[in-house]
């Protein structure tokens, strides 16, 4: 017996008006999820980049003055945007004493570095909040196309079967429908899949750089007190 190959495309231009549409709404879908992909990677490997940059000028210099002026007009990065948190915040601290050493030391004696804390803590979810920015689209999709493409094949198949219900339909006249019906299903894994793989990557990725500013924040507390400790 001689089997026919699959022709995709001859199955999808002789589907019903209804598959089409899903089978369009999944193909948008997948190109929007490949468009989040290749925007989050360059994101992060732009961000790595500039954090390299950062941490060149961060052990080069000899003061926190030194290293704010030295990076404020630097391209962004996420160690680079904590540090203008914390320092700014310390600076504010500083200001509100008149510079007075003795009164710097001791508000930190009494209150302990949590205002600095603050700081850094908010340029770790303004950093976050950029890391996590259009992932939730990524997610929905990841989500959602399965079940997109499960009602294309339901209505599909419902489609037809209803050359059935008049009786003298053959299986030949049917399965034509049932595979049409079958691609809605395939188009929406092929769309979910890659967008549930590349979030979960993109989530991990996410997850290390959060780790790695709370560690540069500690190290930032600990310049600070070393600071302190020194006047």
């Amino acid at each position: 017996m001689e089997h026919k190959s699959l022709d995709i495309i001859a199955i999808i231009l002789a589907s019903g008006w209804v598959v089409k549409f899903v089978l369009f709404l999944l193909i948008l879908a997948s190109i929007v999820s490949w468009a989040i992909v290749f925007l989050k990677k360059r994101q992060l490997a732009r961000l790595r980049e500039n954090n390299n940059d950062f941490i060149s000028v961060y052990k080069g210099s000899s003061s926190l003055k030194e290293i704010y002026d030295a990076c404020e007009n630097m391209s962004e990065s996420p160690f680079r945007e904590i540090f203008i948190h914390g320092f700014k915040e310390y600076s504010k601290l500083k200001d509100s004493v008149g510079g007075d050493r003795l009164e710097l030391g001791n508000h930190f004696k009494d209150f302990g570095l949590e205002s600095v804390e603050r700081g850094l803590k908010k340029g770790v979810i303004d950093v976050d909040h950029m890391l996590q920015s259009k992932l939730s689209t990524l997610a929905s999709i990841s989500s959602v196309a399965p079940f997109v493409g499960l009602f294309g094949t339901v209505w599909g198949i419902i489609d037809s079967f209803q050359g059935l219900a008049g009786g003298g339909a053959t299986l030949d006249a049917v399965a034509p429908g049932i595979a049409e019906a079958l691609v809605a299903t395939a188009v929406g894994l092929a769309a979910a899949i890659p967008a549930l793989w590349f979030f979960n990557n993109l989530s991990s990725e996410n997850a290390k750089i959060h780790a790695e500013m709370d560690g540069f924040g500690q190290e930032f507390l600990n310049v600070i007190e070393r600071s302190i400790i020194h006047k």
